[in-house]
């Protein structure tokens, strides 16, 4: 990466609540930093939330604002909201007024709406990037005031003002770019026999219930179809079925720290429907099965799957038809190779694999107004 002349910029961004905020942020501010050595940047995230952790390890400052989400079901926990709103708006409006940024960049989750409303208030540019295919209250809100909307899908127009938008992608390791060169690394990391198909399964870094107890309840069916198993069952549920490690062609992990290996070694992979996710399932290319989570804002998932679904790049099952659907199409699947050569062909053309650099494009031109 070719550093620019040095500048002192003051660069504030806001993402969290989920790793698929949060990671796209820190590439955004590692692709700045590494353009501008010189700049000085802060974070802010809510308090509680993952961001505190993730951002201070990543070598970044971070502030926390008092700050949820509205529960959409009738809550006690909604009575706090407007007083949590509130001290946000105020406790955002002391951070822009004290930091003094250049730009501010918002990348969702619950901080980033009062961060980035009071950044427009004190007139400092902003940009919005939104990962899903449907977005979250918070961005359409910001979206009026912002300059610029970095989106990953078709159609957001529907949502946002046009001429706002710029089709980027979103943020992925650069180490998933060519997965298909690391196959007998990956075999060999994961002790994988070559006479099997592998499974990849995925649900995220919390884990996934539904798809952690349908893999539980298939182990049958995999033994007879001659499949052996990758099995990342989340930090929630590590306790609840780490005892498969002792299952043959099964291996259970909280976490999979060398993904780009996992990638490598699957020939079918079952995955939820994250924004950052399914950006990653683009690029690696290879044949997915989404399930995608009912329980999220503006069930976004579910709309996720179906933009890559309907360019014939996935399949989808909803978590509500697993027990009545799941065999058989995956069987379907799995013995025809026309079918999975199709479905990686198809999604390895949806991969947008210079989000970052695309989105620091924009941030730049920002900066130099």
């Amino acid at each position: 990466m070719t550093t620019r002349k040095s500048h002192h910029y003051k660069i504030i961004l806001s993402g969290g609540g989920t790793g698929g905020h949060i990671y796209p942020a820190i590439a955004i501010a590692n692709e700045l930093k590494s353009r501008y050595p010189e700049a000085e940047f802060l974070f802010v995230g809510a308090k509680d939330r993952m961001e505190m952790e993730k951002v201070p390890q990543a070598g970044y400052a971070i502030k926390g604002l008092w700050i949820t989400g509205i529960q959409r079901a009738l809550t006690l926990k909604n009575i706090a909201f407007p007083f949590k709103l509130a001290s946000s708006l105020y406790n955002a409006y002391k951070i822009v007024n004290k930091f003094k940024p250049d730009v501010a960049i918002g990348t969702g989750g619950f901080a980033s709406g009062p961060l980035l409303q009071m950044a427009n208030l004190k007139g400092v540019p902003t940009l919005v990037q939104e990962q899903n295919s449907y977005p979250g209250i918070t961005n359409k809100l910001l979206a009026k005031r912002a300059n610029k909307i970095c989106v990953a899908y078709d159609g957001l127009e529907r949502f946002f003002p046009k001429e706002k938008l710029i089709k980027t992608g979103n943020p992925v390791r650069q180490d998933l770019l060519d997965v298909s060169q690391n196959g007998e690394e990956a075999q060999k990391f994961f002790n994988l026999k070559k006479d099997k198909k592998t499974l990849l399964v995925l649900g995220g870094s919390l884990g996934a219930k539904a798809i952690n107890e349908l893999i539980e309840s298939k182990q049958d069916y995999f033994k007879s179809n001659n499949i052996q198993v990758i099995w990342q069952c989340g930090k929630l549920y590590a306790e609840r079925f780490e005892k498969y490690n002792a299952t043959e062609d099964i291996q259970v992990h909280t976490f999979l720290n060398r993904m780009d290996l996992a990638y490598a070694a699957a020939d079918v992979i079952i995955s939820r429907a994250g924004a950052s996710s399914v950006s990653e399932l683009c690029i690696v290319g290879k044949p997915v099965v989404f399930i995608p989570s009912p329980y999220v804002a503006e069930d976004h998932q579910t709309k996720n799957a179906e933009a890559v679904v309907s360019k014939n790049a996935a399949l989808s099952i909803p978590q509500n038809k697993l027990e009545e659907v799941f065999e058989a199409q995956f069987s379907a699947l799995l013995n025809s190779a026309e079918q999975q050569a199709e479905l990686s062909q198809n999604i390895k053309q949806l991969a947008l694999t210079n989000a970052t650099k695309a989105i620091v494009d924009e941030v730049e031109k920002l900066l130099k107004k």
